[in-house]
């Protein structure tokens, strides 16, 4: 009796759902546990669905379709997850554009839900309508409108096989609002491949050999590490393949925290405002090799004079990625953590004891000429360096930073001494303004047994404030540090440097940033002294709930060492 009743239900037919239902459904067996989003007409019967499984999905409510995005961005940063936002059509899909545009700049896996007129109406200039595939091709890695309810399983399992696959990337998948309502028998299967579509190639052992051929005769090597590093779990392999070649380990924007700072083969970080020597050392290496980084202009400054004396290795699992910028001489297409591992029993143990040396050489002349006076400065305003400095002695470099775009952007990156993987969460590719408040809010969503430093500048701070209020009514203990001088800094920085100091425009009367955030709800305090520094600082990090402490700082301060726009590694300045 038992067997035949279980035998009769195994061919039970499949549950008919609406199409909302079926979309809520996809995601809960994706274990989709947060979702950010926004709701309006052509999304509404999703929403409805949501209502009745509010105990399974958390929905968080921001107060714009861009902040959505961005809140995605943290989470997914910070818990390497697959994450989910929603939107409705017109407008609120239009302004998910920058965030996508961001997420695939810096491979953040992302399923975008957004809602379209019905099927009937499509190419109408419905109330709302927008053309949102058209737009988002160039900005997604992969987009589909949906206006047959039967398909919504299959694309939201491709979607997200697509986002987290690979290189990660935002998905985005329009639904017509009558593909929501209309019902049909509900089956899930998760995707596991799609034709013509390879996402983790594999390098062949020839180009291994060559690899470690070049990596065995050189002997001034380093490794430039991006976020490749983090988003394949390679961090242990990193550090193993440079402890057993002895080669010095240089880290992209993106690339930090894939290595401690304290580690004795790192080195700093790379770029046009990174440390002097990765920087210097550049063109007096006689081997790069670049992991799970792209190669752009911010780390090559002027092409025709990069790496000038170099071989160049290069692995990342992006084929397009290749020969883009830099043309390597050996090539490996792979997923960084599984090159890592099939190159390190082709290595030799090394050294490189006096190469090594150069560096600790050229990083002294670089404390005493920029960082010194910048994290210790005798008199005058607070300084964006020392700010961030005491923030890494007092947390122990072991909080989760999110940063803006700006000088302070740079400042943390610099000066922030991260010590596990994961910690560093900011816009590089695109340098969206705006991004870290938001951004903050989804990292300390995604790990909340970490502490979640959101760093931003006055500027970037009004683009997206109003998720201040998002952070309070969930209750999300972010804490955040409004470095203030009153500018657009960096803007400032270059006008200064490039304009004979013409200062267009990027003046700010600010409000009371203290009062703003006491109204949405946050405990807000103004320090503009050296002397409360470290005070207001150890009581930010104390606090239970989320807080805003406004550090007034130099106004004038910039930002160094530094390559100037169209220079060469070479050229780098201490200032």
């Amino acid at each position: 009796m038992e067997r035949d009743s279980a035998s009769s239900a195994s061919q039970a037919p499949p549950l008919s759902l609406s199409g909302a239902e079926a979309v809520i459904e996809s995601l809960i067996t994706e274990q989709v546990a947060v979702i950010f989003g926004y709701p309006g007409g052509a999304i509404m019967p999703i929403y409805d669905a949501l209502y009745l499984r509010q105990e399974e999905i958390r929905h968080v409510l921001v107060r714009h379709e861009q902040c959505a995005v961005h809140a995605a961005q943290g989470y997914a940063r910070a818990s390497g997850k697959v994450t989910v936002c929603f939107a409705t059509s017109g407008p609120g899909a239009t302004n998910l554009v920058t965030g996508l545009a961001d997420a695939l700049a810096d491979s953040t896996p992302l399923v975008c839900i957004t809602g379209q007129v019905a099927s009937p109406l499509l190419g109408t200039d419905a109330f709302q309508e927008t053309d949102i595939l058209g737009l988002t091709t160039a900005v997604t890695k992969w987009n589909y409108l949906i206006t047959d309810v039967s398909e919504i399983p299959e694309i939201l399992a491709k979607a997200f096989y697509i986002a987290r696959s690979g290189r990660p990337g935002p998905v985005l998948i329009d639904i017509a609002k009558d593909a929501q309502v209309a019902k049909h028998p509900y089956q899930y299967a998760p995707c596991h491949r799609v034709q013509g579509y390879q996402p983790v190639p594999k390098a062949s052992a020839e180009q291994l050999a060559a690899a470690a051929a070049l990596i065995n005769q050189a002997e001034r090597p380093m490794i430039l590490a991006g976020q490749g590093i983090i988003l394949s779990g390679a961090e242990e392999a990193l550090q193993q393949l440079a402890e057993k070649s002895g080669i010095p380990v240089a880290c992209t924007l993106l690339g930090l925290s894939c290595m401690p700072v304290g580690h004795p083969l790192y080195v700093g970080m790379l770029g046009m405002h990174g440390n002097y020597g990765p920087n210097i050392k550049t063109n007096e290496c006689d081997l790069i090799i670049g992991i799970g980084m792209r190669f752009d202009d911010r780390v090559t400054g002027r092409v025709s004079d990069y790496a000038t004396a170099a071989k160049i290795i290069h692995i990342d699992i992006d084929a397009a990625e290749h020969g883009k910028i830099i043309h390597p001489d050996v090539s490996l297409v792979a997923d960084a953590h599984e090159a890592i591992q099939a190159l390190l029993p082709l290595v030799q143990p090394r050294q490189h004891e006096a190469w090594r040396q150069s560096f600790r050489e050229a990083d002294l002349k670089e404390y005493q000429k920029v960082i010194d006076r910048s994290i210790h400065p005798q008199a005058g305003p607070l300084t964006m360096a020392e700010v961030v400095h005491q923030l890494s002695e007092i947390s122990k470099g072991k909080a989760l930073i999110v940063s803006d775009v700006g000088q302070h952007q740079m400042a943390a990156a610099r000066y922030y001494a991260f010590q596990d993987s994961r910690s560093h969460i900011t816009s590089g590719g695109i340098g969206t303004m705006g991004f870290a408040i938001p951004a903050a809010l989804g990292a300390a969503m995604g790990a909340p047994h970490r502490q979640v430093c959101c760093i931003v500048g006055d500027g970037g701070f009004q683009m997206t404030m109003q998720e201040l209020a998002t952070i309070a009514q969930e209750e999300v203990p972010v804490k955040i540090i409004l470095l203030n001088n009153g500018f657009l800094g960096m803007v400032r920085q270059w006008q200064e440097l490039f304009f004979e100091n013409r200062y267009s425009f990027t003046t700010m009367k600010n409000p009371d940033f203290v009062a703003l955030g006491q109204a949405f709800g946050l405990k807000s305090w103004r320090i503009d002294n050296r002397e409360s520094l470290p005070i207001a600082l150890k009581h930010l990090m104390a606090l239970p709930q989320a807080a805003l402490l406004e550090v007034v700082v130099a106004q004038e301060e910039n930002v160094f060492p530094m390559i100037a726009s169209g220079k060469s590694v070479a050229e780098i300045s201490l200032g």
